[in-house]
């Protein structure tokens, strides 16, 4: 059977669950990090106005004054142009075709030196939250995060002197917002006044949307989506100061992929993958603006070393700047790829230097806009449709074919050139592909030789092979399974180890209580099962609580292991099943 990821993955030492007197405890001055995201959005700020072309369309005076205050990086890219691909770059640090989470949505198994970013900050003393949207391509165990809920919350840690890792994500300027009835919408908005709503008549649209009511009403509401989302973080930062925390506190605030609209989300072009990126630490890290070329995923090695926290060797990014605040430039160029999407097979990889966009598609005999069942109820996307079928009627009759200009005809046409070259110093919206162009022949070869490295080390082979990957993960369709912890009294301390390697433990005090089915949404982004109990990271020796102490562990993407129940006076384990 191929194995897939283990040719594209720098290995590490695994790690194991250290044996040590006392548990790691961070620095006094250790900074607390507020994370903050939401969906779907290119760097329609403000504060990118001059930088990103449309931005002067946007209200928010919250992310530009974060801006005005911290750093914003004018030239920041997602991994993937789709969310759970994205997000699970960011967690984990590693490119998704280098360790299986590249479709979208699967339960990959990645290699065993893969953790989630939270685990981290957790093994070194943080109270760490996520509010709420997990999606990270594997089922997220419950050592993830001390607390994973709508009601998560910085203020809940149970010692206000313990620094924080408090993870918020917003739904609000997910795609499906763009569409939703008035009255839903209107609730959906509501803390934007009718004085600060977007003018569809002054609409920027890229020149490849057809300029029709439609697409302009749709593009208003986008930017009243962005400014309601704006106003949410606003509260978040509110709350940080009203608890005297905003020195002491790194902000970061990010975005999983461009515009929920076609030639986008799910495109590996720059709507797709170009989105907002701003940082402020205040008293380290001077405002400015940084042009640096910046992938999504240097954030996970970025905040581990601005903490103070090692950075894992097996991590694909580099850190954009240390806990001195000084900063790094550490990428010539930024890559991107994109799998499976739903129902839509299809397989695209990309590179973006300084000034010209790469892509290379697998199968240039497919369309770029599939059929695809959850976007194509879209208005945009049926809109597209049915001009291009308007044309169609039209040739028919002996007439011309006029409802959609040539960029906007490409989108949907039944098929696409294998490579695209993009001039982002004179072609910011990509519509002269210059790949057939000799005067650009040198770009040209040099950038397929980026992507040809870049595809050796991180998505060999390519396309994804992602039955295979499902079969090796999942033998017969069945989870492999994390081995039960090996659980021993020592003087009075409670030690524990797992035979899998890359495997978590946890544990509890606890009683199990009744474990709340998921929901829908729960279940395909792999939410941590919910069955009332909080479970600790275990990081070294535990002393004996003189109670009930329950032990298990968990392997990403396997099985979770046999619990272990230590009852108090007992010098044995007795194993009970989860």
């Amino acid at each position: 059977m191929l194995h897939v990821t283990c040719n594209m993955i720098r290995y590490a030492t695994p790690m194991t669950t250290p044996e040590v007197s006392e548990p790691r405890r961070p620095a006094a001055s250790a900074p607390n990090v507020l994370w903050i995201s939401t969906h779907d959005i290119n760097p329609d700020l403000g504060a990118y106005d001059g930088v990103w072309p449309g931005a002067h369309y946007a209200d928010t005076p919250v992310l530009d004054g974060l801006a005005a205050e911290g750093v914003l990086y004018t030239h920041a890219y997602a991994s993937a142009p789709v969310c759970a691909p994205s997000r699970a770059a960011i967690m984990t640090g590693c490119h998704p075709s280098a360790v299986g989470t590249l479709p979208m949505r699967t339960k990959a198994v990645p290699p065993p030196e893969v953790r989630l970013l939270s685990e981290y900050f957790r093994a070194a003393g943080y109270y760490v939250t996520n509010n709420v949207f997990a999606d990270f391509q594997v089922q997220t165990p419950p050592t993830a995060f001390d607390k994973c809920s709508t009601t998560a919350h910085w203020r809940d840690r149970p010692d206000p002197t313990m620094p924080f890792f408090a993870g918020f994500h917003s739904s609000i300027t997910h795609e499906s917002r763009l569409y939703y009835s008035p009255e839903d919408f209107a609730a959906e908005t509501a803390d934007v006044a009718e004085s600060r709503r977007h003018d569809p008549a002054a609409a920027p649209l890229p020149p490849y949307y057809p300029d029709t009511p439609a697409y302009r009403e749709t593009w208003a509401r986008y930017g009243d989506l962005v400014t309601q989302m704006d106003h949410w973080v606003g509260g978040l930062l509110d709350q940080l100061d009203a608890d005297g925390l905003t020195r002491d506190t790194i902000v970061v605030f990010w975005v999983d992929h461009g515009v929920g609209m076609p030639r986008a989300k799910r495109w590996v072009n720059e709507a797709g993958l170009r989105v907002p990126l701003i940082v402020r630490w205040p008293g380290v890290l001077a405002p400015s603006r940084r042009p640096e070329l910046v992938h999504l995923l240097d954030l996970a090695p970025t905040i581990l070393a601005a903490c103070g926290i090692e950075v894992p060797e097996h991590m694909h990014g580099s850190p954009l700047f240390d806990a001195r605040g000084r900063h790094s430039d550490p990428n010539d160029a930024v890559f991107g790829a994109r799998a499976r999407i739903d129902e839509q097979e299809d397989d695209s990889l990309t590179v973006r230097d300084r000034r010209y966009r790469y892509i290379r598609h697998a199968h240039p005999d497919r369309s770029g806009m599939q059929h695809s069942t959850y976007p194509d109820r879209f208005v945009t996307w049926r809109e597209l449709r049915e001009l291009a079928f308007a044309d169609a009627d039209a040739l028919a009759k002996g007439l011309p074919a006029d409802r959609l200009t040539g960029p906007q005809r490409a989108i949907l046409a039944p098929g696409r050139p294998a490579e695209e070259l993009y001039d982002h110093e004179v072609d910011p919206y990509e519509l002269d592909n210059l790949a057939e162009d000799p005067g650009h022949r040198e770009v040209l070869d040099r950038l397929r030789g980026r992507l040809e490295d870049w595809r050796r080390q991180y998505a060999d082979p390519w396309p994804i092979p992602e039955a295979e990957m499902v079969l090796e993960w999942r033998p017969d369709g069945v989870l492999r399974p994390t081995s039960a912890p090996e659980v021993t009294r020592e003087a009075g301390l409670l030690h524990a180890r797992c035979a899998t390697t890359g495997a978590s433990i946890g544990w509890t005090t606890d009683p199990p209580g009744e474990v709340r089915p998921p929901t829908q949404v729960e279940q395909v982004t792999g939410a941590p099962v919910d069955d009332g109990r909080r479970w600790q990271l275990y990081t070294a020796p535990v002393p004996d609580p003189g109670t009930p102490v329950t032990f298990g562990a968990w392997r990403l993407g396997y099985a979770p292991s046999d619990e272990v129940l230590l009852a108090p006076t007992s010098p044995t384990a007795d194993r009970t099943r989860r």
